[in-house]
């Protein structure tokens, strides 16, 4: 499953947020680039629009994570990454070799996906999971 294809300033709109054209950029840049770390989107959206700073691309990173409009991940060891898939409870794999980020719904069952064997009073909302391994490509050229 992919992130949904959206319209940027209704997303925006939706969420509460002004429509401007650093974030209507910041939002199609995810949607070309997903899985995408802020200097990453920075790179994408710089041509178009000259005035754009980082810490613009930042900003409305931030703010479209509060909003609830863009997820933000947190490999180990990796810069933050973002992406517009949200509210669906899915899971990465990332290759140790050249980090490339990949969906994977869950395997089982509902959300949260996994159980754990003590739950020590939580009410569990969401797992997270990450899965590190190396990709088609990679292996391949190991060989």
């Amino acid at each position: 499953m992919s992130a949904p294809v959206l319209d940027p300033a209704v997303a925006l709109r939706d969420a509460g947020l002004r429509v401007t054209d650093s974030r209507v950029a910041v939002l199609g840049a995810l949607a070309v680039r997903p899985h995408a770390s802020a200097d990453a989107v920075f790179a994408e959206v710089a041509p178009t629009l000259p005035r754009a700073s980082r810490q613009s691309v930042y900003n409305a990173l931030s703010d479209f994570v509060d909003a609830g409009i863009v997820r933000r991940i947190e490999p180990a060891g990796q810069s933050m990454l973002f992406e517009l898939r949200v509210d669906d409870n899915h899971h990465h794999l990332i290759c140790t070799g050249c980090g490339v980020v990949k969906d994977v719904d869950c395997a089982v069952g509902a959300a949260p996906c996994l159980h754990p064997s003590d739950d020590h009073g939580f009410q569990i909302a969401a797992a997270e999971v990450t899965y590190w391994g190396v990709c088609a490509a990679c292996a391949a050229s190991a060989d």
